[in-house]
């Protein structure tokens, strides 16, 4: 990492961190960007499993739905801090989500996806016939904010920027993780995962060990989702919201740090402007994911990086054939 990166990033984290003090004065705008940002959290999770090392988590949501509900139960009955209950249940559903995808992940490609989409189904259904856990379908609302030191409670502005704190430091994580030897391990398996293996790389075990920190991921920001909304439901848990997450890193661009950053920002805060065109919402949805799936298969990142590349190797190119003519 160079100088210039460093200070790109600098700055890109100061002005992430200063959005929720800006849009403190309209409410709206503010709830837009709080879920915006665990969105952020959840697609850079979500980019770490698909992006680099190859694989389509469906029960993505799933895991974050375990993490909320063991986080309420913590901070409801065993009358635990918000800050205790978060690790605490994250950690159960990182366990619950590598004990129950653990045959998934000796699966690759599209058996995998089908895989973690039938342990999605599953889990929804748990969610919604546990009453005694969950309330079943009807869901549990009036979920407190987190408290603070001093037994204040963490509301506003100040949650705002918790919630940006935390998908920030996700986000630094993410690219520090990517470059060290066990990125490197993730980007192996993605590209060949039987050449992997022929070099001593266990394929199983590294897809293990990403799966629990996406499912890290995933925990926290349902525990974040949970107590910013102030209610959860098996609804906010379903499969959909897998695939949401996932379009937001194909739409941007996976296997890339910015990528899945771009696309949160464009797509995150269409529910919430559209609230009165839930079928165009869907509709737009559909043509999303044909877009990404036929034209941008690299996303918007992606398309951006190859029209770049083709632009500078014009010159080249050009200079290649005029010798080629000498």
């Amino acid at each position: 990492m160079n100088i210039n990166s460093k200070y790109g990033i600098a700055i890109a984290t100061l002005f992430a961190l200063s959005l929720p003090f800006l849009a403190d004065g309209n409410r709206f705008l503010a709830f837009v960007l709080g879920m915006t940002f665990i969105s952020l959290l959840w697609a850079t999770g979500m980019n770490l499993m698909y992006g680099f090392v190859g694989l389509m988590p469906l029960m993505f949501a799933g895991v974050a739905g375990i993490a909320a509900y063991a986080m309420v139960y913590l901070t409801r009955t065993a009358g635990w801090s918000f800050w205790l209950a978060m690790p605490a249940a994250s950690l159960i559903a990182s366990i619950a989500g590598v004990a129950l995808g653990l045959p998934a992940l000796r699966l690759k490609g599209f058996y995998f996806t089908l895989c973690s989409l039938v342990i999605q189904s599953v889990l929804t259904l748990a969610f919604i016939f546990f009453p005694k856990f969950t309330n079943g379908d009807t869901g549990i609302n009036q979920i407190e904010p987190p408290d603070w030191f001093g037994g204040l409670v963490l509301k506003g502005g100040h949650l705002d920027f918790v919630v940006a704190f935390i998908a920030v430091a996700g986000i630094l994580f993410c690219t520090w993780l990517t470059r060290t030897r066990l990125g490197q391990k993730f980007v192996a398996v993605r590209e060949d995962d039987v050449l992997a293996d022929s070099i001593g790389i266990n394929v199983v075990r590294t897809r293990i060990t990403a799966f629990f920190i996406v499912s890290l991921y995933a925990g926290i920001g349902g525990c974040l989702y949970a107590t910013y909304v102030g209610f959860i439901s098996p609804r906010a848990f379903d499969v959909l919201m897998s695939l949401n997450i996932w379009l937001f890193v194909a739409f941007g661009g996976r296997g890339t740090i910015i990528g899945p950053i771009i696309g949160t920002i464009i797509l995150a805060p269409i529910p919430f402007l559209l609230q009165d065109l839930q079928a165009f919402k869907e509709i737009l949805s559909g043509l999303l994911i044909i877009v990404v799936t036929l034209i941008m298969p690299g996303g918007i990142y992606g398309a951006f990086r190859m029209w770049l590349s083709k632009k500078t190797s014009r010159p080249g190119e050009a200079s290649s054939v005029q010798e080629q003519r000498v």
